[in-house]
């Protein structure tokens, strides 16, 4: 199987894995316990705590989650005010924000131009005071396109609200900007465990708690952590900050590589701007495939036809239309996620193949 589907989930590093067996296996102490065994675990936890940090701005605290989706949960219910965000957020900001809309929050949801970015000045209209939250996503999940957040941020607190970064995509891979109050990651992103994420609450801000009970987390997040995935995240983020520029620069040549293959066949167009982009994020289409039998044809190859968390829903992907492409462009676009553990030669030879299966279902029509 060759893996490229990056952006659903990212391989367990082994250096995560190592730092949960022993938490697994016979350290099994609640790190909420006043005994040596919980206090043993609690400064594993606080290890990895700090670990995670060290890629997020300063003057805040992490806050575990039981991953991104509760984290984004949290920080959007657990403020106040009128909500601006963008139509081509994460379902887990834009059904969470749908939520308190029909609780009686104010939300805007800004669209976003073909290159998938906001325009700023529509962003300026739109964040006005009595607004309490902008919510935007750093790196698009579909598209890969980086969003203006400092900027974003700029503008939430001249209006006097809070500025959420959705930050799981580009954590590790691209600066959280220092400007935002609330960042929340995960865990599988970023080559770690799945079933653990993060909120950063900048220093001084208050939220509403999501889940009501023990209070173990100091910014007010309840429930007994588990001392493997801790350590599993802050191993793979410190992985990641130490491997930063070898891992860019490797997703660079794939990022080449794979954008040679493609242009080599004009039939194929690039969903998004080219930059600002992450590069281990490529979205492609061509008009007329049929995607469903093109990974039939290619069960061997994992990639996906648009965000893993949508992808079962039968509808096109909201990203694609939110940039302007039709129904029938959407359902024709693929996302190839590539990253540390990719080859050059398995990546040259999946496009090779997905390329060929897709000029093959042209020539049978």
């Amino acid at each position: 199987m060759t893996y490229l589907d990056y952006q659903a989930t990212t391989p367990l590093a082994p250096e995560a894995l190592a730092a949960m067996l022993p938490w697994l296996e016979a350290q099994h102490a609640n790190p909420h316990s006043p005994h040596r065994a919980g206090r043993a675990a609690k400064a594993a936890v606080e290890v990895a705590r700090g670990q995670v940090a060290r890629l997020l701005p300063e003057g805040g605290r992490v806050a575990f989650t039981g991953g991104a989706t509760e984290a984004l949960n949290w920080a959007i219910k657990g403020t106040h005010g009128a909500i601006v965000t963008l139509a081509s957020e994460h379902a887990a900001v834009l059904d969470t924000v749908e939520a308190e809309r029909a609780k009686g929050r104010m939300v805007t949801i800004l669209p976003v131009a073909s290159d998938g970015l906001v325009d700023l000045d529509a962003a300026r209209a739109a964040i006005r005071p009595g607004t309490g939250l902008v919510a935007a996503m750093l790196v698009n999940n579909e598209i890969g396109v980086i969003q203006p957040i400092a900027e974003l941020a700029e503008l939430a607190h001249a209006a006097g609200a809070l500025m959420l970064c959705d930050a799981v995509q580009g954590y590790g891979r691209v600066p959280v900007s220092g400007t935002c109050d609330l960042v929340a990651v995960s865990a599988h992103k970023i080559y770690g465990p799945k079933g653990i994420g993060a909120l950063w609450v900048r220093d001084g801000v208050d939220l509403a708690p999501l889940l009501h009970g023990g209070g173990q987390e100091a910014p007010g997040r309840s429930g007994t952590l588990s001392p493997a995935l801790c350590a599993g995240f802050g191993a793979a983020a410190a992985l990641m900050k130490e491997r930063a520029g070898e891992d860019a620069a490797h997703v660079e040549r794939l990022w080449e590589a794979a954008m040679a293959c493609f242009q080599a066949d004009r039939g194929w167009s690039l969903n998004g701007a080219a930059s600002p982009r992450y590069h281990g994020n490529l979205n492609v289409r061509r008009d007329g495939l049929d995607v469903a039998r093109l990974m039939s044809d290619l069960r061997d190859i994992a990639f996906s036809a648009g965000s893993a968390c949508a992808s079962g829903s039968g509808r096109p992907s909201h990203v694609l239309r939110a940039i302007g492409l039709s129904e029938q462009q959407a359902r024709a676009s693929i996302r190839i996620g590539f990253g540390r553990y990719t080859t050059e030669e398995e990546l040259a030879d999946a496009l090779d193949r997905i390329i060929a299966a897709a000029a093959a279902q042209r020539i049978a029509a």
